[in-house]
């Protein structure tokens, strides 16, 4: 195997990893955003009160509002790196051999 097989392995590995933890904090940010949107701008009684779903939202209900947007943002930019690293969209092309 070469060294770009066992970091394509290792990339892949990574995000496995990564999209098991972030999965439930991104899908919660999600969905409150949504539902607050509609709450708020459409006018849907959803049966939840806004401010609970702002609280879900903002991570303020398990009293990390400091650092719950940044670890989003950071589980996200993981994801993003590491699966476009595995899509190989920057692996470099073998060069074309001449032809006379």
């Amino acid at each position: 195997m070469t060294a770009l097989t066992h970091l394509r392995k290792a990339f892949r590995k990574y995000h496995r990893v990564l999209a098991s933890i972030i999965f439930l904090p991104l899908i919660l940010t999600t969905l409150t955003g949504m539902a607050t949107t509609m709450t708020a701008e459409w006018h849907w009684n959803l049966g939840i009160p806004r401010g609970l779903l702002l609280e879900i939202h903002t991570g303020e209900i398990f009293h990390l509002q400091a650092i719950y947007p940044m670890l989003n943002g950071l589980g996200t930019l993981g994801l993003l790196i590491t699966g476009i690293t595995m899509t190989g969209i920057f692996k470099r092309k073998a060069p074309t051999p001449e032809r006379d």
